[in-house]
């Protein structure tokens, strides 16, 4: 692996990205999740002027699991109502100093 200063996004990302329709149910993503032994999915676009979002763990434990008094139901409560959107990327070429700022920048 390169230095650290010549590191690009393209050294250390994931190729293989597992995805989930929107209107999934939160259940079905978590055992995906479960299943495939990662902590979250890329969602799908809804429609081709959509953008994709992410679901993750986080997401699901902050916004269902410990929502306090508005906690919502896991098989009724769908991927789209409490993914993170639109999903920021990095080009793989972009070095990581970069990447790190967009990241950041976004939250």
């Amino acid at each position: 692996m390169p230095n650290v200063r010549e590191t690009k996004a393209a050294d250390i990302m994931h190729k293989g990205v597992e995805t989930i329709s929107s209107g999934a149910t939160v259940a079905e993503a978590l055992r995906k999740m479960k299943q495939l032994k990662v902590s979250s999915l890329i969602v799908e676009r809804r429609n081709k002027n959509d953008a994709y979002g992410i679901l993750t763990k986080a997401d699901i434990i902050t916004k269902v699991i410990d929502a306090g008094p508005k906690r919502k139901n896991l098989s009724h409560t769908k991927v789209f109502q409490i993914m993170s959107k639109p999903l920021v990327t990095v080009s793989p070429g972009l070095a990581i100093k970069y990447c790190t700022r967009v990241m950041k920048k976004s939250g």
